[in-house]
């Protein structure tokens, strides 16, 4: 197939794909997360402008979940955290015994900021406090769940220390509102509607990481970076918070098509301004921030349109 290449101006015109590309799903995550609604403005992307390609956002478990839908064939792509895809892609951690070496980055498109959120009232002002309390730690199979026993663990807390709830991010805000858990973790790109909707009807507070806790937890996983949480992100948040942020990663089978991974890669650069529409989060989808944040290989495609674009790779992104 004739390969066709179009500048950003040009990005309306759409572009034929192998039959084979025609419908494609894309793994996201729970419907209160950002996940779903940055899949969600992907696949419309991808409908209106690549013609013959049809693509639907999935509702899943999240970033575990997904990788192994990528790695089974299951999902054409998939948003997931890099600490997860790292762990899947060198077969360690939550993936021991189950390496998927086949693991291919388009991009990195945004950072998730490791929350933790309980009622203002509550008598947790650091994670120190959660012991002997009900604690939601994120649905399971969902990259919040890793995040958070990482930044836990990191810390000398265990879940034998406090009563862990795997609850997806509504369930986990109807849980703080209604007083059946003390608190919960979200690991999503900040701000997201589930706790916008919970601080909309409960006075809230959010709980940072002191700089010892970042460091401990930075030792435990070294996609984890530091990460300020404004003032104002929420109602009622009166001061910035201190806490983690890890990229999010959009990630492919090193099996599907070249030509096809280049056409996704190109409309996801050329029409950054439409995910960022559809949620905040995108602003941080940039170049930069794929060459700097992505811990696994790119896909070829990728990479080829990476080189017409004159970036410099970095050699670790290179299979």
């Amino acid at each position: 197939m004739k390969t066709l290449k179009y500048a950003a101006a040009a990005s309306m015109l759409a572009v034929a794909l192998p039959a084979s590309a025609q419908q494609l799903s894309i793994a996201t995550g729970g419907t209160g997360g950002v996940y779903y609604p940055i899949g969600g403005g992907l696949a419309e992307m991808i409908n209106n402008r690549i013609e013959g390609a049809q693509a639907t956002a999935e509702v899943t478990g999240a970033s575990v979940e997904n990788m192994g839908l990528i790695m089974r064939g299951d999902a054409d792509l998939a948003l997931a955290l890099a600490d997860t895809v790292y762990q899947a892609y060198t077969g360690t951690g939550d993936f021991e015994g189950r390496q998927i070496e086949n693991t291919r980055a388009l991009a990195s498109v945004y950072p998730n900021a490791v929350q933790l959120v309980t009622l203002a009232e509550s008598d947790i002002e650091s994670i120190a406090d959660l012991a002997g309390k009900r604690v939601s730690v994120g649905a399971p199979g969902s990259g919040t769940e890793l995040n958070a026993r990482a930044v836990l663990e990191a810390n000398g807390i265990s879940y034998e220390d406090f009563t862990p709830q795997r609850l997806n991010f509504n369930e986990t805000a109807d849980a703080i509102r209604d007083g059946d858990i003390d608190a919960g973790f979200w690991s999503v790109g900040p701000p997201t509607s589930s706790i916008l909707n919970l601080a909309a009807t409960r006075d809230i507070r959010l709980i940072g990481l002191s700089d010892e806790e970042i460091a401990n937890a930075q030792e435990e996983e070294a996609v984890f970076a530091p990460y300020e949480l404004a003032a104002g992100m929420y109602d009622g948040m009166d001061e910035a918070v201190e806490t983690i942020g890890i990229p999010n990663v959009l990630v492919v089978n090193a099996d599907m098509d070249e030509e096809l991974a280049y056409q996704l890669t190109q409309l996801l650069f050329e029409n950054t301004d439409e995910l960022i529409a559809v949620h905040p989060a995108a602003n941080d989808t940039t170049v930069e921030f794929t060459m700097k944040s992505t811990p696994v290989p790119l896909h070829p495609g990728a990479i080829r349109y990476f080189e017409e674009m004159d970036v410099e790779i970095p050699d670790r992104l290179r299979p």
